[in-house]
């Protein structure tokens, strides 16, 4: 188990290192110059210039991506001009919004699709496996952003039992969660609806097993041999999608941020591209990624503790 958990974290270090060097590259190669645009094009060109040096932007790119690079190295992730404060704290805070987010909207799509994705794997063939995959075909097809503005028409603008938008803070922790649940909600509708198919071509391939008829013959009923045996088995494309879920929640979550008013990193994203803040979007996205390869490493030793045999390579 050790041997393997060093050879994924082994590729870890390297996909984040090839990951810096291509969000680097694309975001420095961006048409424009940032030093225009942040003081606009009325302004005198040794104020320009200075801005550039203060910025580093008149370093060679491979010295402004070895700077880069050992700032993150060392913890630093570099200073925004536009909200003159280290990159870090802006991360830390928007982090209090989004990682909350992404982790109500996945526990709420589990709590929806185990139970349906079970009852249509131990009901294949019937009409409450027809309808349950009917209801999933709908909840992929529906765009979030759409359903996230009908529930703050009906239960925002018309019901009035929760916040249209905005984040109050963890200082009031039970309005926090009340401002969360609506973007959490329309999140988890479509990652509930994935989830639940999953499941359940799992869990059928899995009921099919030699094993799992040996475990019939034995006197276990279907749902007996279908929690026991199959639900473990199935773990592993269940795992993979989880596992992709939360990475899209947490880094993926633009726009019901921005139709919520959340102060959450894709927000600050969206808003750092269009004021030119380069160094915001090249930190924020490679910690972005740096999750997102954190989190598969994780599924990775997830899949070693449901599956023993991958211990072994």
């Amino acid at each position: 188990m050790l041997r393997y958990a060093l050879r994924q974290l082994i590729s870890l270090g390297l996909s984040l290192l090839v990951a810096s060097l291509l969000i680097f590259l694309v975001v420095e190669l961006v048409p424009g110059d940032p030093a225009t645009f942040m003081l606009g094009t009325g302004a005198q060109p040794d104020t320009i210039a200075a801005l550039r040096q203060q910025l580093g932007l008149d370093l060679p790119l491979p010295v402004r991506y070895l700077h880069w690079l050992g700032g993150i190295l060392q913890g630093d992730l570099g200073h925004s001009f536009t909200y003159k404060t280290p990159i870090s704290q802006i991360m830390l805070d928007r982090m209090q919004v989004s990682l909350p987010l992404a982790l109500m909207s996945l526990m709420l799509a589990i709590l929806v699709a185990f139970p349906i994705g079970i009852h249509a794997a131990a009901n294949r063939g019937k009409a409450s496996d027809t309808a349950v995959m009917g209801v999933t075909q709908i909840g992929i097809s529906l765009p979030n952003f759409w359903f996230a503005m009908l529930l703050v028409l009906v239960f925002a603008a018309r019901l009035r039992w929760f916040p249209a938008g905005g984040f109050p803070g963890w200082s009031h922790p039970a309005a926090a969660l009340k401002s969360l649940l609506l973007p959490a909600i329309a999140l988890a509708l479509p990652q509930a609806a994935i989830l639940a198919r999953v499941l359940r071509s799992a869990l059928i391939e899995t009921l099919d097993q030699d094993y799992i008829r040996t475990a019939r013959a034995k006197g276990l009923t279907q749902g007996q041999a279908l929690r026991r045996h199959a639900l473990r088995n199935a773990m592993i494309p269940v795992l993979t999608i989880m596992g992709m879920q939360f990475s899209f929640l947490l880094a993926g979550a633009i726009i019901i941020e921005n139709v919520f008013f959340l102060p959450g990193i894709g927000r600050l994203i969206f808003q750092a591209i269009t004021q030119r803040d380069l160094i915001v979007v090249q930190s924020a996205v490679l910690v972005l990624v740096a999750a997102v390869i954190l989190i598969t490493f994780l599924v990775d030793l997830a899949y070693a503790l449901v599956d023993p045999r991958l211990r072994r390579r």
